[in-house]
C-alpha cells in the first residue's frame, strides 16, 4: 500500500468532517454528557476519581462513533463519489484505511479533550496516574473497535440512518454480552468488551485485550473490504 495515498485519502476526510457543523455538535453534546458524569461523583458525593467517567465512556462511545462514522461511505455511494474515488489510482484497501483512520481521529480528538478531566484531580487530591493512562489505552482501543463496526455498517447503505442502527446494534451487542456475562458460557463472555475493558480499568494493560481489540476492529474492516469488492460487482 502507498502512503502517501493513505494520507490524502484521511486528508480529504478529516476536511470533510470539520467542514461540516456535524463533528462539532456530535463532539460537542459527547463532551457534556462525559462532563456531567465526571463533574457529579466530584461536586455531588466530594469523590476525587475519573472511574465513574471511564465506566460509563463504552455506552457513550455506542451513540458518538456511530453519529461520527455513519456517512464515511454512505453519503459516497448516495452521491457516486465513491465510483470517482475508484477511478483514481487508489487502491481499495488504501481508501478503507484512509477512511477508518480519518474517523478515528475524529473520535480520538474527542477523547483527547476529556484529558482536563484526570488533569485537574492533579490539583485537589493524588490519582493514581498509572490506572488512569491504563484507562486511556483501554478507551482508545475500545473505540479502535467501536470505528471499525460504524465503517462497516457505513458500507452496507446508501442510508446515513441506517447505517447509525446498524452500527449501534452491532456494537450494542458486544456491550450487552458484557454486562449479561455472568449468564453466559465462559467462551461467549470472551467476546463481551467488559472482559477486556475491565483490566485497563483496573490499571493492567493486558496483551490478551489489545489482541482482541485490535483482531476484531482487523476483522470489521476486512468485512468492509468484501463489501466494497460486492458492491464493485
Amino acid at each position: 500500500m502507498n502512503t502517501k495515498n493513505i494520507l490524502t485519502v484521511i486528508k480529504k476526510e478529516l476536511q470533510l468532517y470539520f467542514n461540516s457543523p456535524i463533528a462539532y455538535i456530535v463532539l460537542g453534546i459527547f463532551l457534556l454528557i462525559s462532563g456531567f458524569f465526571y463533574g457529579r461523583p466530584l461536586f455531588v458525593q466530594n469523590y476525587a476519581t475519573v472511574r465513574h467517567y471511564f465506566d460509563i465512556l463504552p455506552l457513550l462511545l455506542l451513540f458518538l462513533i456511530p453519529a461520527i462514522t455513519m456517512k464515511i461511505y454512505a453519503e459516497e455511494y448516495k452521491t457516486g463519489t465513491i465510483e470517482m474515488m475508484y477511478t483514481l489510482p487508489f487502491k481499495k484497501e488504501e481508501i478503507l484505511l484512509g477512511k477508518y483512520l480519518a474517523s478515528f481521529i475524529v473520535v480520538a480528538c474527542g477523547i483527547v479533550l476529556t484529558f482536563f478531566y484526570p488533569f485537574t484531580l492533579i490539583f485537589i487530591s493524588k490519582p493514581d496516574i498509572g490506572s488512569i493512562i491504563a484507562g486511556y489505552v483501554g478507551v482508545f482501543l475500545l473505540c479502535s473497535f467501536y470505528t471499525s463496526i460504524g465503517i462497516f455498517a457505513s458500507s452496507l447503505t446508501k442510508n446515513q440512518i441506517v447505517s447509525f442502527i446498524i452500527a449501534f446494534a452491532i456494537s450494542f451487542v458486544f456491550f450487552l454480552i458484557g454486562k449479561v456475562s455472568t449468564f453466559l458460557p465462559a467462551w461467549l463472555s470472551y467476546i463481551g468488551v467488559d472482559f477486556h475493558y475491565d483490566s485497563f480499568l483496573r490499571g493492567v494493560i493486558d496483551a490478551r485485550g489489545v489482541v482482541f481489540f485490535f483482531s476484531l476492529a482487523g476483522l470489521f474492516l476486512y468485512f468492509t473490504y468484501l463489501t466494497s469488492l460486492y458492491k464493485r460487482k
